[in-house]
C-alpha cells in the first residue's frame, strides 16, 4: 500500500470517495507493459535498497488480490467452505478455507518484508451475504475490508443489487436511508475507491464511480482500471440498474488505458469482474500446462486476448473458480490472469517487476499463485471483534429455527435437492395467494448456498436458523405470480439452453408435478424436449393458461429469461425467504425432518 503519510487512518482516507466522479479528478494507476529485463539483471534486482534517495532501477511490487468476498466474514460451510487441493502424486483433496479472520492473518503475513505491496479486489465484495452482513445492508463488510487494508477494488454486479444510490453509501458512508444507522458511531463508508469504468450515469454520460486509480511509492507507479461484466442488467434486478448504462470492457480498458499513458502512467492492471473457466477444479492446477482440455475457457478468454498490451496483468473474478493463467495479448505476449475462487477461500499473490526508467512492469518476470486462506492460522483479534459486535446484533434475529432437515441439502447439479425444495416452496407459497397457481420457476443462480445437517452455531444437528435460510436467498425478492400461455412455458424452459444462456445453460429449478427431458447431446433450444414437457403427467397445452410463480428478478426477464418478463394478470406477494421460511415450517417437524429431495424431476440425457 503506498506510505505517502506518516499517519495510517489519514493516509487511508481517500479523496476518491465521490460519486460521479470525472476522470480528470481521478489519481491514475500504470500499464504493466511488456518490457523485458536486461540480461544482465535479474527480476527483484536491488529490492529492498535501503537507500531512499538511489533507488534500484528495478523494484518488485507485490500485488495480493481477492475477488467474490459476498460478505462471507465468518467461515462459509459446507462446499462453500473448501477448496480442492492438487496434490504432487496426480490426487486431490479438499482443504477447509475462508473467515476473514484467516484472511487478515494471511494478507498481513504475506505483506512482511515487502514495502512496495498493493491489494486490489476484482468486485462482489458485497451482496447476496450472509446474515451477518446482508442484514446490516454490507456496512459490516465494508467495515472489514477497511481493516484488511484494500487499496481498490472494481465493482461486481452485486454491487448493483441495491442500486447506485447505495453503492455510493457504501463508498462515501451515511446512514441507511430507510433503517438508519446501526451503531452509535455512525457509518464511514470505504476506505478504498471502488471503480467503475463501465458503469455510466444515461443522462451525464460519466462514470458513476472513479473509472481509475493510481498507486504511487517512492517514484513507483502502477494504475487500476476496474469494470463489471457487460452483461450485469441481465443478471441484476432491473429496478438496482434503473439509470445506469453499461459497457463494453475492452473498450472501456482500452480507453482509459490510453488516459493512463497520457499522464505517464505505464504500469496498468485492470480489475476485471468477469471470468473464465479453467480446466480443473483444483486451485493450484497450471493453467499454462501443455495438453487437451488444458488451460482457461470462457468470457475472460476472449476479453483478455482483445485488451492493449498497454494492461499487463489482470484480476478477474465473478465465476467463482480459481486460476492463474497466462493468456495472449493482441501483440502475442502471454499476460498473466487470475482468480482466487470466492467467499474469501483463496488470495493471489502476484509479483510484478516495475522498471523505474521506463516505468513498466517487466512482464516477462510476472510471477503468480494462489495461496490457501487456512483455518490453522491464528485469527486475527479485530476481525474477531467486529464479527463479534455485529454477531450481538444479528444474533437474536438469525438463531431463530424456521425448520428442520434430515440431512445436507445442497444446490449442487443441473437439478439440485435444494433447488426442488425451493421450487416447491414456492408453489405453495404461491397458492396461499392463488389457489389456481399450477408451477414455479427457481433462478438457479439465486440459490446462494447448500443447507447443512451439521449445526453452523448453537443450533443443534438437523435445524435450520433464519440466518442459514438468508444465506440461502439473501435477494429479497418477492414471490411472484403471472399468466403464461403454455407456448410461452415451453418458450421459457427452451431459453436455458438457447440465446444467451447458449454457450453456459442456466437451468431453472422446478417444482413439483413438472417433468422433461434435457438431451445434452443436441444443440441450443432442441436440448429441451418438447413432447416430454409434462404437468401432473399431462402434455403441456400450448393454447392453455398456466399460473406460474417465480421470483421478481425471473419476472422481469433476469438472467436471459425475456419470456418470463412477459407473464400477465401479476401479482406480488412477500419476500422468497419468506416462502421458504413457511413451507419449511409447514413441512417439518424436530422429530419428523425434511429429507433431501431427489432432484429427479428433469430426466437427463447425454
Amino acid at each position: 500500500m503506498p506510505a505517502t503519510s506518516p499517519a495510517h487512518h489519514q493516509r487511508r482516507r481517500r479523496r476518491t470517495n465521490r460519486l460521479l466522479a470525472t476522470a480528470a479528478g481521478v489519481l491514475t494507476a500504470g500499464a504493466l507493459a511488456a518490457a523485458a529485463l536486461p540480461g544482465s539483471a535479474t527480476a527483484g534486482e536491488n529490492h529492498g535498497n535501503k537507500d531512499k534517495s538511489h533507488p534500484g532501477r528495478y523494484q518488485d511490487v507485490q500485488l495480493l488480490s481477492f475477488n467474490d468476498l459476498h460478505g462471507n466474514l465468518e467461515p462459509p460451510s459446507g462446499s462453500s467452505g473448501r477448496v480442492t487441493e492438487l496434490q504432487p502424486d496426480g490426487t486431490t483433496k479438499t482443504v477447509d478455507a475462508g473467515g476473514v479472520e484467516y484472511l487478515a492473518t494471511h494478507l498481513r503475513e504475506a505483506r512482511k518484508g515487502n514495502r512496495y505491496s498493493i491489494t486490489a479486489a476484482g468486485g462482489d465484495m458485497v451482496g447476496a451475504s450472509p446474515l451477518l452482513s446482508g442484514l446490516f445492508h454490507d456496512e459490516p463488510t465494508i467495515e472489514a475490508l477497511n481493516k484488511l487494508d484494500l487499496d481498490v477494488t472494481s465493482v461486481g454486479n452485486h454491487e448493483f443489487d441495491e442500486g447506485a444510490a447505495e453503492l455510493a453509501r457504501l463508498q462515501n458512508g451515511g446512514c441507511h436511508p430507510v433503517e438508519g444507522c446501526y451503531t452509535d458511531k455512525g457509518f464511514k463508508g470505504a476506505d478504498f475507491p471502488y471503480l467503475a469504468a463501465n458503469v455510466l450515469d444515461e443522462k451525464t454520460r460519466k462514470p458513476v464511480l472513479e473509472p481509475y486509480w493510481v498507486w504511487k511509492k517512492q517514484g513507483v507507479k502502477v494504475g487500476f482500471i476496474g469494470v463489471t461484466l457487460e452483461g450485469t442488467p441481465d443478471i441484476v434486478s432491473a429496478e438496482g440498474v434503473k439509470g445506469l448504462a453499461f459497457k463494453d470492457e475492452v473498450e472501456t480498458i482500452n480507453k482509459y488505458a490510453k488516459v493512463l499513458q497520457r499522464q505517464g502512467v505505464k504500469s496498468i492492471v485492470a480489475l476485471i469482474h468477469e471470468g473464465g473457466f479453467p480446466a480443473s477444479s483444483s486451485y493450484n492446477y497450471d493453467c499454462d500446462s501443455p495438453g487437451a482440455g488444458d488451460g482457461i475457457s470462457g468470457p475472460i478468454a476472449d476479453i483478455a486476448k482483445n485488451i492493449t498490451p498497454q494492461v499487463d496483468a489482470l484480476v478477474t473474478g465473478h465465476t467463482h473458480n480459481a486460476y492463474v493463467c497466462t493468456i495472449p495479448d493482441p501483440a502475442g505476449k502471454p499476460r498473466m490472469v487470475t482468480s482466487a475462487a470466492s467467499f474469501g477461500r483463496l488470495y493471489t499473490d502476484t509479483t510484478l517487476t516495475y522498471d523505474r526508467v521506463t516505468g513498466d512492469i517487466a512482464r516477462t518476470a510476472v510471477k503468480s499463485a494462489n495461496h490457501v486462506v487456512t483455518r490453522d492460522v491464528r485469527r486475527a483479534r479485530d476481525m474477531t471483534r467486529l464479527i463479534r459486535k455485529w454477531n450481538t446484533l444479528a444474533t437474536p434475529i438469525g438463531s431463530r429455527p424456521i425448520g428442520y432437515i434430515s440431512g445436507d441439502i445442497v444446490r449442487d447439479g443441473t437439478e439440485s435437492p435444494l433447488g426442488d425444495l425451493i421450487a416447491d416452496a414456492q408453489l405453495e407459497y404461491g397458492r396461499t395467494l392463488d389457489a389456481e397457481t399450477d408451477l414455479a420457476l427457481m433462478n438457479p443462480g439465486g440459490i446462494r448456498a447448500s443447507l447443512t445437517h451439521a449445526a453452523g452455531g448453537t443450533e443443534g444437528d438437523g435445524v435450520v436458523t433464519f440466518a442459514e435460510g438468508f444465506t440461502v436467498q439473501p435477494f429479497a425478492n418477492t414471490v411472484n405470480l403471472q399468466d403464461f400461455t403454455g407456448a410461452q412455458v415451453i418458450q421459457a424452459l427452451k431459453e436455458q439452453v438457447s440465446g444467451p444462456n447458449e454457450a453456459a445453460p442456466k437451468i431453472l429449478q422446478i417444482s413439483s408435478g413438472l417433468t422433461y427431458t434435457l438431451d445434452l447431446t443436441k444443440t441450443g433450444a432442441d436440448r429441451v424436449v418438447t413432447d416430454s414437457i409434462e404437468l401432473d403427467g399431462s402434455p403441456i397445452d400450448p393454447s392453455a393458461t398456466y399460473r406460474v410463480a417465480t421470483n421478481s428478478f425471473l419476472a422481469g426477464g433476469g438472467d436471459g429469461f425475456p419470456t418470463l418478463g412477459q407473464g400477465t394478470n401479476d401479482l406480488v406477494g412477500e419476500d422468497d425467504l419468506t416462502a421458504l421460511e413457511q413451507y419449511l415450517t409447514a413441512n417439518s417437524t424436530a422429530t419428523d425432518p425434511i429429507a433431501p429431495p431427489k432432484a429427479d424431476r428433469i430426466t437427463i440425457v447425454g
